[in-house]
């Protein structure tokens, strides 16, 4: 099996992030994947890949010249001699689909958001039969596919992108006297929720301990994020597992997610998570257990869940450690390499 991978962009994060991880068990099931990107944008998922030993390769256009990519995309595919398309994210599923229809390939798509905008939503409800088998990453995604996209029950399956690691850098216990760390990884992008999170910290009721909270990740929404104040910025974090090693809560306050694979990270590093209840954070934390569930979009109640948490800071390890035990238990690599198997001999089966 010669399979083209094909991907929006490899750009740190996101849906780049997984793929060293899921090409470990393509190859040892004998697959011989390629990626191909339609674009660079910041090419920090490049160098895992390169140390993964796979093959990239990257086109020079941009976001929006989607008949240049198409044509680069099915010249690729061509001389790759793929005998099987896999793609991710709605533009490079939808160029990817046209592909196989041209070439007469089996088409295997990822989706990985449980919301799409509506011109993007009604595409991939025109177009689904056109890839064979559908990969949700995630319940909350799986029941999005089937709800939403119209996606039928017998062409759907679910690999969870995440793959836990016990060896993961952990994170240190709050101590009386230090401040609380609190802190995200994301793009700073709207969609992420951090000014939502900015409002929230000038909500916080006083006499509560001091508290840092430091956003990682780059994006347009700098110069808004930097303008309301209270959240520290340092741009892209090279090493995430150990960032998330130095703090004590992790907030992913986002409008809209599918798995969230840093939120997975943070409980994975025992931090216990104070999430929006959307997408697979809604399935993974358990409120009051492992962290806490607000609603998206409301500073008012995200205010009143860090407050109670930071009321008692010692309270943090505990809650970190069952979110531990949680993610390890749930995304172990035996269950992540299992389900991945299943979909090879699928696409083989086609």
């Amino acid at each position: 099996m010669r399979l083209a991978y094909v991907i929006n962009s490899v750009e740190g994060g996101g849906a780049a992030l997984p793929v060293p991880a899921l090409s470990e068990v393509l190859r040892a099931a004998g697959v011989e994947m390629t990626v191909l990107a339609l674009t660079r944008r910041d090419g920090r998922a490049l160098p895992a890949m390169a140390a993964a030993g796979l093959a990239v390769r990257v086109r020079s256009g941009g976001l929006t010249d989607h008949g240049a990519a198409l044509r680069w995309l099915d010249r690729e595919i061509a001389a790759l001699g793929a005998t099987h398309i896999w793609t991710s994210l709605s533009r490079a599923t939808l160029l990817g689909q046209l592909v196989g229809l041209r070439r007469r390939l089996p088409v295997a798509s990822w989706q990985h958001a449980a919301w799409l905008r509506p011109a993007n939503l009604r595409l991939l409800r025109a177009t689904r039969r056109l890839s064979a088998i559908w990969v949700a990453d995630s319940d909350a995604v799986a029941r999005f596919a089937t709800e939403r996209m119209g996606v039928p029950a017998d062409r759907l399956m679910r690999w969870p992108i995440f793959r836990a690691d016990a060896e993961a850098p952990r994170a240190r216990p709050w101590r009386p006297g230090e401040p609380v760390r609190i802190g995200s990884l994301g793009r700073l992008h709207p969609v992420k929720g951090y000014d939502v999170l900015a409002e929230a910290l000038r909500r916080l009721p006083p006499g509560l301990p001091p508290i840092i909270t430091t956003i990682a990740g780059e994006g347009a929404a700098r110069p808004a994020l930097e303008a309301a104040g209270g959240l520290a910025l340092p741009g892209y974090a090279e090493r995430p597992g150990e960032w998330l090693a130095a703090l004590h809560l992790y907030v992913q306050p986002s409008r809209s997610e599918g798995f969230c694979v840093a939120a997975h990270e943070a409980m994975q590093a025992g931090l216990p998570v104070l999430g929006s209840e959307v997408g697979e954070m809604a399935f993974s934390i358990v409120d009051g257990a492992t962290g806490r569930l607000v609603p998206p979009g409301d500073p008012a109640a995200l205010a009143a869940a860090l407050a109670d948490l930071l009321a008692e800071p010692e309270r943090l390890a505990a809650l970190g450690t069952a979110a531990r035990a949680r993610v390890l238990e749930r995304y172990a690599p035996a269950r992540f390499e299992a389900a991945g198997r299943a979909i090879v001999a699928r696409l083989a089966a086609l």
